[in-house]
């Protein structure tokens, strides 16, 4: 596995990007014209953005990138996703640790990004849950579940929020941040 700038990549593999986007997060891409949509408009920032691919041969496995916030101090994490069958092997830790090693070269100090808890029937403590009611009690005792917040907790990753209803009653957004520095 090599990790790549995602600027290098030909149109096949940007294809291939795009269909992992559709495949594995279809909640927000649910079809590829919206996920190709994405990757060209990702393409398409400036100097201050970036976005990188892990590539297997000629196969594009996971990418991800980041977007600049509050001058350049803060960066969000938009989007990252892994192929299926290379999901658990390391792709998205690999790439997650070097977006961020680029985030902090370009003067980060903050990386973020938000989950969403949307499923049918929720993942994590907070799905279902009022929200409203001991908030600081409820990040307390937060359990992820079968969630993608385990990932990022596992990263460093910490809660600094939530937005209840975000997604509908009971589907929370969760605000995660790693400090770089």
């Amino acid at each position: 596995m090599n990790i790549v700038d995602m600027r290098t990549l030909a149109g096949a593999q940007l294809a291939q990007a795009a269909r992992m986007l559709a495949d594995e997060l279809p909640l927000g891409w649910p079809t590829f014209d919206a996920a190709a949509r994405e990757v060209d408009e990702r393409l398409g920032g400036g100097a201050d953005s970036a976005f990188i691919a892990a590539v297997d041969g000629d196969e594009v496995i996971g990418w991800c990138g980041i977007l600049p916030e509050y001058g350049g101090r803060v960066y969000e994490l938009h989007p990252l996703v892994v192929r299926r069958d290379w999901q658990r092997k390391g792709v998205g830790s690999a790439l997650v640790g070097r977006i961020a090693e680029i985030a902090r070269g370009m003067g980060g100090l903050t990386l973020h990004l938000g989950a969403d808890d949307e499923k049918p029937g929720g993942e994590t403590s907070f799905a279902g849950a009022d929200l409203y009611d001991d908030l600081p009690g409820r990040m307390r005792d937060f359990d992820p579940g079968p969630h993608q917040s385990a990932f990022y907790m596992k990263l460093g990753f910490r809660i600094i929020g939530v937005m209840p209803d975000a997604n509908g009653i009971g589907k929370p957004d969760i605000y995660f941040a790693k400090r770089l520095r």
